[in-house]
């Protein structure tokens, strides 16, 4: 049953937050891209924003919606969230300011969220 909830909150989670990086929060977002980011994938920091939101979306949903898969989506979620790392290592350096991440003590806090996010979506991803 727990594994169950975890499951579920990081779906909404994660489908919250692809929605924010397609709404209200973009600019925020953006601010977390580094520069290099922009040259590797050859688009704006716009683009590389839009596209994680949508990736996020599609892999809450996927999590919610596709239990035979679960395994593999959770560590494909865990990937992820390591792939967006160095945007918080980033941010943190920078000390550039977001919704909710204004202080050099949260973007540093944000910094070891991201290891709990990692083992949230292997275990929530576990059958």
């Amino acid at each position: 049953m727990t594994r169950t909830i975890a499951r579920w909150l990081l779906a909404a989670l994660l489908v919250a937050a692809g929605a924010g990086h397609l709404t209200t929060l973009r600019r925020g977002f953006r601010i977390a891209v580094p520069g290099w980011a922009t040259e590797v994938f050859r688009t704006d920091k716009d683009t590389i924003v839009v596209v994680s939101g949508v990736v996020e979306i599609m892999l809450g949903l996927a999590l919610a919606l596709l239990p035979h898969e679960r395994t593999r989506i959770g560590l494909v979620i865990a990937a992820f969230f390591v792939a967006v790392f160095p945007g918080n290592v980033h941010q943190w350096r920078t000390g550039a300011s977001a919704p909710g991440l204004d202080t050099d003590a949260r973007r540093l806090a944000r910094l070891f969220l991201q290891p709990v996010l990692v083992a949230w979506a292997v275990w929530a991803g576990r059958a």
